[in-house]
């Protein structure tokens, strides 16, 4: 009895005359005209379902009460009656024809007593009455429950909302922040359209003027991306997921033109689409970044809203802290800056009619520092009539950032508040090219603006660890500054941070030591994880890049802050132990002049008899009998007993192969020590067995994937050539290409596995000189077909 479907192939996505469904007559479209289109219909089909009967109304709440109905939207319906009898068998005609109609309903049948008394108990049911409405019935009944539950929440709402706090905090760790989310439900998450009801509720209830013009018009933008989302899937779906974000986008006028650019029409507009447009062909007219970053600034908006809002309702329950007069009180925290009843206000002497213009910075470094909110009126007026800092900036307003920068997690929500009233953009004008920039590495949390705000959070951690630690929190701030342009963003964002760095007034070396920060601070940890560190080459170039003990100490904590702040996927014990031995080398090296030798082998590697396998937590090391192809056996033996090969070293010492390797278990859990230890026994003296199921698992593991690339690097090791492997990441990938390669003739004396999200980058050390042209071709291949 549903239709899902247009009437007519022809008829664009977004038309007014396509029906949802054609049994209730309720349009499809985007925009506040449409949702009023689909209440009207939703009214008047229920009106006629509901028989005329004294003592009896059908409310609506939700979407439908609100009239913000979404295409696939639910029925949110009370039936509310005065005892009458009959009324269960009323309630059954009423919501069955909605169910054979294939609409989602959530129902109830109450009097008005039940309906307040379980509001009374749930703070969810009374939020939900808040928005009931009348579709059909006793229209003197539906005003005596919505008026008394009004009435109701008004009365109780400051104590009903600390448990509505603690709910939402419950949903919010389940469904994580809009703002930072790839695929995040604009619902639940934070900052979604539900938040926007607990607004609602809020202001409702007198506690403050939670619903401001900002909040509407990100609400209305939400609303809208939702009614786009569920035109494009054609269901009910409020997860914003990756697949659909262009088309959703193109539905919502943010169109791709073909320079790159985006372009989009006024909240709520729907542009023209040619007659049969697929959606395959609207999908890529759509720019789904910019999408991502609307939705991003509505989240914050709602977000920072929110907490507003809650803090104003704890200074109600808690009452004002008065003095012996009376008033509130009133206590000096910095020059300028005051706390009155639990938020920072300015001084009085600080208005005046030629504000200093370094006074925004100081209020934000005061409130990140006593983890104090800013009143809004304060950000109100700092917006206004603070004057915009002179280049170069005065020592004042860098000391302030400074602070600021260094207040550790009290700078985030300073930070986030002042970036909602425009104040950041005043600081930096490249901050608006990079606010809520989604950022679709999986391992990176945030977008790229919260990130770098939490670098420089996590850098604070640091400051001890360095000379100059006000260097260390302006490059953390600014270290991903390039990201969003064209070329390598650690190259062409040290030009960018060199800049600021002078327009905030740093002398001109230590502005260069800004863009070097920002143009290496990748080069630790990629070297740590892709090279060997025991050649010298390795150490030698890193030292060079540096330069002195200074920049590496700033570079290393600079690597520490910006995991941390990245996501947990970012770091682990075993890349901490890398880079910590890459700093250790290269400082040798910067304060010797000498590159340290290698570690000498485990001595219980090169004596007793043949063949020697040590498990010992991370690592596995075997000695055998030289032989081509050990180190691919020794990786497909691992792979087979699902451990991930992190790094792998072969070398040749007296007659005896040694292979060591770092692993760590693929699904965290780790393998039984005897039967691996078995296996690598049995492996590296040549058992058919063994052999067998290595290949019979290489053949299983292999699949379809990103198109892999080889790299190659000539002057990157001592004694050998580097072949550098770019591709999707799969189980016994290792064994494939070392096996490959052995078999190409090429001997592997170490290999660096580097896991990127769902990719990888696989170094291989190939002993002997930069091969020819034909040479390279041929393993190229070779490596490719393996992979």
């Amino acid at each position: 009895m549903t239709s899902l479907t247009s009437r007519t192939a022809s008829e664009p996505p977004g038309s007014a005359d396509l029906l949802v469904n054609e049994v209730v007559g309720v349009p499809a479209g985007v925009g506040a005209a449409a949702r009023r289109a689909r209440a009207d219909a939703y009214d008047a089909w229920l009106a006629r379902l509901l028989p005329a009967r004294p003592g009896v109304a059908l409310l609506a709440v939700g979407g439908l009460g609100r009239r913000q109905c979404a295409p696939y939207g639910d029925l949110d319906l009370v039936l509310v009656h005065a005892g009458v009898p009959g009324i269960d068998e009323l309630a059954a005609a009423l919501w069955y024809p909605i169910w054979d109609a294939g609409l989602r309903l959530d129902h109830s049948v109450r009097t008005v007593a039940e309906a307040l008394s379980v509001a009374q108990d749930d703070v969810k049911v009374a939020l939900g009455l808040l928005d009931a409405r009348l579709v059909a019935g006793d229209p003197d009944l539906a005003d005596t429950l919505v008026s008394s539950a009004a009435d109701h929440w008004r009365r109780t709402a400051v104590r009903q909302l600390a448990p509505l706090r603690e709910s939402s905090a419950a949903r919010w760790q389940a469904h994580g922040e809009l703002a930072h989310l790839l695929e995040g439900d604009l619902k639940e998450a934070a900052g979604g359209l539900r938040d926007v009801g607990i607004l609602r509720a809020i202001a409702t209830a007198g506690i403050t003027d939670a619903l401001r013009p900002a909040v509407h018009a990100a609400h209305l933008r939400l609303l809208d991306t939702r009614d786009a989302l569920h035109q494009q899937v054609g269901r009910r779906i409020d997860r914003l997921l990756a697949q659909e974000r262009d088309g959703v986008a193109a539905l919502l006028g943010l169109r791709r033109t073909p320079s790159g650019t985006a372009e989009g029409g006024p909240s709520g507009a729907v542009p023209p689409q040619p007659a049969g447009t697929s959606p395959e062909a609207r999908a890529e007219d759509g720019d789904g970044d910019t999408l991502l970053r609307r939705v991003a600034g509505d989240a914050r908006t709602v977000s920072h809203a929110l907490d507003d809002a809650f803090r104003a309702a704890d200074r109600l329950r808690s009452g004002r802290r008065r003095g012996a007069d009376g008033r509130p009180l009133r206590r000096p925290v910095a020059r300028d800056v005051v706390e009155h009843d639990g938020e920072l206000v300015l001084a009085r002497t600080a208005i005046g009619a030629r504000p200093d213009a370094s006074l925004s910075l100081r209020v934000a470094a005061a409130a990140a520092t006593t983890g104090l909110p800013i009143a809004r009126a304060t950000c109100e007026w700092l917006a206004a009539y603070c004057p915009p800092l002179p280049t170069p900036w005065p020592a004042e307003a860098r000391a302030a950032l400074t602070t600021l920068l260094g207040a550790g997690a009290g700078m985030i929500p300073a930070w986030e508040t002042c970036d909602r009233y425009g104040l950041v953009d005043r600081w930096l004008p490249e901050w608006t090219r990079l606010r809520s920039l989604p950022q679709h590495n999986p391992v990176h949390r945030f977008t790229l603006d919260r990130h770098l705000v939490q670098t420089a959070a996590e850098a604070s951690r640091h400051t001890r660890d360095v000379d100059r630690p006000d260097l260390l929190l302006l490059g953390a701030l600014l270290h991903d500054v390039g990201k969003g342009l064209p070329g390598d963003h650690s190259v062409v964002g040290a030009p960018i941070a060199q800049g600021i760095a002078t327009r905030i007034g740093l002398p001109p070396a230590e502005a260069a030591l800004i863009g070097t920060l920002v143009r290496l601070h990748l080069v630790l940890p990629e070297v740590a994880t892709r090279r060997d560190l025991s050649d010298p080459v390795t150490i030698a170039r890193v030292a060079e890049s540096v330069g002195d003990v200074t920049t590496l100490d700033l570079l290393y904590a600079l690597v520490r802050a910006d995991a941390a702040a990245t996501g947990p996927a970012a770091w682990s014990d075993w890349k901490g132990r890398l880079v910590a031995e890459l700093v250790a080398r290269v400082r040798t090296t910067l304060d010797t002049g000498d590159v340290p030798a290698p570690p000498a082998p485990d001595p219980a590697l090169v004596a007793g008899p043949l063949p020697v396998v040590h498990l010992t937590g991370d690592r596995v090391a075997v000695a055998a009998a030289d032989r081509r192809g050990l180190l691919a056996t020794v990786a497909g033996c691992l792979a087979l007993h699902r451990l991930e090969v992190l790094a792998a070293d072969a070398s040749t010492v007296d007659g005896r192969a040694l292979v060591q390797c770092r692993v760590q278990p693929r699904y965290g859990l780790a393998p039984d020590p005897v039967a691996l230890s078995a296996d690598l026994r049995r492996a590296v003296r040549g058992d058919v067995s063994v052999t067998q199921r290595l290949r019979g698992r290489a053949l299983a593991a292999r699949g379809a994937g990103a198109q892999p690339r080889v790299v190659w690097h000539r002057d990157a090791a001592t004694d050998a050539v580097l072949l550098e492997l770019r591709a999707a990441d799969a189980a016994g990938l290792l064994y494939r290409v070392t096996s490959a390669l052995d078999a190409a003739g090429a001997q592997v004396r170490a290999a660096r596995i580097a896991t990127l999200g769902g990719d990888v980058v696989d170094a291989f050390y190939l002993v002997g000189g930069w091969p020819p042209e034909d040479e390279r071709a041929r393993l190229e291949a070779a490596v490719l077909a393996a992979v």
